[in-house]
Formats: C-alpha cells, sequence, structure tokens
C-alpha cells in the first residue's frame, strides 16, 4: 500500500452537517491516485463518520478495492458482553463483512483496565479467527512505557497506531519518538495519526514558513507528512483531509513518496525550535474534550481564538468568540471537573486555559 491514509475524522462540513458531495470527490480522488487505507471510528463527528463512510466508499466501490480500520472505544463498553454487539452493530453501520484492520482506540494507563476486564483483546482475537477481523491493533495515547508493558504483556496486537509529527517527536508529554523505538523494539508496524498536529503544522507563523519556502516548493503539509513517512516502521500516514484541495495536495507529493532529505530534516528541525518557542495551545482539535463535557463547551474552537490571540495581538476576537459560543457553554462556564483532561491526548491543562480564555475574550 501507499503510504497514505485517508481518516474520516474531518470531513468537510455544511453547517452541522458533513458535505457528502464533496466528501465523494474527495474519496474518488483518493482512490484514483491509488491510495486505498481509510480509518473511522464510531464517534467521530459526532457518530456520523461510519455512516459516511458507508455512503461514499463502501456503497460507491467493491470491497477489495480498499482497506479498511475501525476501532473500538471504551466509553460504548461496559462489561464484555457489550463488545461483540458493539463490533457487529459497527459492521453494519459501515456495510461490510469485515474490517481489514480494528484497533482497541486511545488505550492508555486510564482505560487499560477497562479494555481487560472487558476481555476486548481476548475477543479481538476471536474475531480475528472468524475472519471478521484481518488485523487487531491499537491506538495509543500515553508514555512510551506504558505502551512498552502493553506490547509486553499483549503480543497479539500487531499494529500500533500512535502520533507522531516532528514537533511532537521530543516533547516530553507525547513521546512521539520514544513510542516508535517500542514499536521498534517489539517489531510492530507503525501507523501514524496527528502528522500536521491538527493543522498546526501547517498554520505555521511566519518565521517557521520563510524557513520552509527557503526550500524551493512543497506545501507546509508536504514536510509534515513526509517527515513522518520517512521513519523504516512506519507502513502508514493518516491524513484528517477536510477539503479536495488538500486531497489533491496530499497525493501530490505522497503518489510518488521520497523520504525527507538531510537538509529537509534540519529545516522542519529549525520549525520545530520556532514552534517551541511559542506560547501557544497544543490542541489538535481532536474534539475528544467536547464529548463528555457537561457544559458543552467547544474547547478546541475557543482554544483557537486564544492562538489566534496570541499571534496577533493587536486582534480583538470577541465576536469570534461570541459566534463560536452561541448556544454552547463559554469558558467561564467551565465547573472543573476534569472529564476533558482525562481524555485529552496532548495532556493539556484545560482547565487553566479555560479560566485565561474567559479573561481575554469576556466582559
Amino acid at each position: 500500500m501507499k503510504k497514505l491514509g485517508f481518516g474520516f475524522m474531518r470531513l468537510p462540513m455544511q453547517g452541522k452537517e458533513i458535505d457528502i458531495e464533496q466528501t465523494k470527490e474527495m474519496v474518488d480522488r483518493f482512490l484514483a491516485a491509488g491510495f486505498t487505507y481509510f480509518d473511522t471510528a464510531h464517534g467521530y463527528i459526532g457518530e456520523k463518520s461510519e455512516p459516511t463512510l458507508k455512503e461514499c466508499l463502501v456503497d460507491r466501490y467493491p470491497r477489495t478495492s480498499y482497506v479498511l480500520t475501525d476501532k473500538l472505544t471504551s466509553g460504548y463498553i461496559q462489561k464484555p458482553e457489550d463488545v461483540r454487539p458493539f463490533f457487529e452493530r459497527q459492521l453494519g453501520i459501515c456495510g461490510v463483512d469485515y474490517f481489514d484492520y480494528y484497533l482497541l482506540h486511545a488505550v492508555g494507563s486510564g482505560n487499560l483496565a477497562k479494555y481487560e476486564s472487558c476481555q476486548a483483546f481476548e475477543q479481538l482475537r476471536a474475531l480475528k479467527a472468524e475472519g471478521k477481523i484481518k488485523h487487531m491493533g491499537m491506538s495509543f495515547h500515553d508514555k512510551a512505557e506504558v505502551l512498552d508493558r502493553i506490547l509486553t504483556a499483549h503480543p497479539e496486537i500487531e499494529v500500533v497506531q500512535i502520533q507522531f509529527n516532528y514537533v511532537d517527536y521530543d516533547d516530553p508529554k507525547v513521546e512521539s519518538f520514544k513510542c516508535y523505538q517500542v514499536c521498534e523494539k517489539h517489531d510492530k508496524p507503525v501507523l501514524i495519526m496527528e502528522p500536521v498536529k491538527g493543522g498546526n503544522l501547517v498554520d505555521l507563523p511566519d518565521e517557521g514558513k520563510t524557513v520552509l519556502d527557503e526550500l524551493g516548493g512543497g506545501s507546509y503539509a508536504s514536510y509534515a507528512i513526509r517527515f513522518a513517512a520517512s521513519f523504516p516502521k512506519v507502513f502508514m500516514v493518516l491524513s484528517g483531509m477536510s477539503t479536495l484541495a488538500q486531497v489533491e495536495d496530499n497525493v501530490s507529493f505522497m503518489e510518488e513518496f521520497k523520504p525527507l532529505s538531510e537538509k529537509e530534516f534540519e529545516a522542519v528541525e529549525k520549525v520545530r525550535e520556532i514552534l517551541n518557542k511559542q506560547d501557544s495551545i497544543a490542541c489538535t482539535a481532536c474534539a475528544y474534550c467536547v464529548e463528555g463535557c457537561p457544559k458543552k463547551i467547544p474547547i478546541p474552537g475557543i482554544f483557537s481564538l486564544c492562538n489566534t490571540k496570541k499571534r496577533y495581538h493587536s486582534w480583538n476576537g470577541k465576536d469570534w468568540y461570541a459566534m463560536r459560543t452561541e448556544g454552547k457553554g463559554k469558558a467561564s462556564d467551565c465547573i472543573s471537573c476534569g472529564k476533558c483532561e482525562k481524555v485529552c491526548p496532548q495532556h493539556l491543562k484545560i482547565r487553566e486555559e479555560l479560566k485565561k480564555a474567559a479573561e481575554v475574550f469576556e466582559d
């Protein structure tokens, strides 16, 4: 397979609904360029990702023409008897008889005990034996030593999906490269998520743009995705594409993939240094924090406004803040329950940042 995967997590939207026609165009262009890997999960886009994938891909192409990955999310199961019905429901929603890859979703020290008490590892092995899963694996959000313990205890895991990009590469909160090294140690193929860090490695500060512009070609996304794909254990890099233009750009440089040159590696290291000096909130807009928020605060949208304010000090942004929070919770509505921080893959101090946001944007 070519190394670029289509993540059905950040699809084009028309208001609160997915733009189905543009998504179909994106799928068509992706497949026409020879790419076949698609990734979804039940909770993505308010549980709209799987049915959209069925409408835009499964109903329009033969099953043998694409590779499909779905996930078992801990929030949807409470006991062992819940696992198989949930899995069968996912097969039905997606309109397929099997998944090529099926992953335990967002595994970490916080939910590992739940997966084990629900006998998730054993049940995925059984589903694989039945041919309903071709390969079992997990996506992972925790420290490298936790990953090492899990892979030691569960060698049946065949693939590991980790967050990996040139900023998180040596970030002590994420430990991207250390997690990659653990996968190397256990000889597990690696799937990459967040290669452009939720768009943050596209929306660069001017100083960072200048460094990459001096290379003489290529989009900012191209350097981030090619960086991740340049490591030998990486067999797939997921891109959460949300426009046809993004698909066109990504397939243009991944169709005939070339690893980063030494000069390009040096350039992204310079950009990493520039970004590490910034006082920005490292939110990737995955929206896991929003799903369990009792006040329905649009945390990623508020953090995006905060970062813009830090970059452009003269920018007011209160009108944008009012629009982002209309009919939803405001930053000041936070009750400090901490549910958001427990599920944040970036380990952000969300409650502290919301207090700062309220001071900036609310009278």
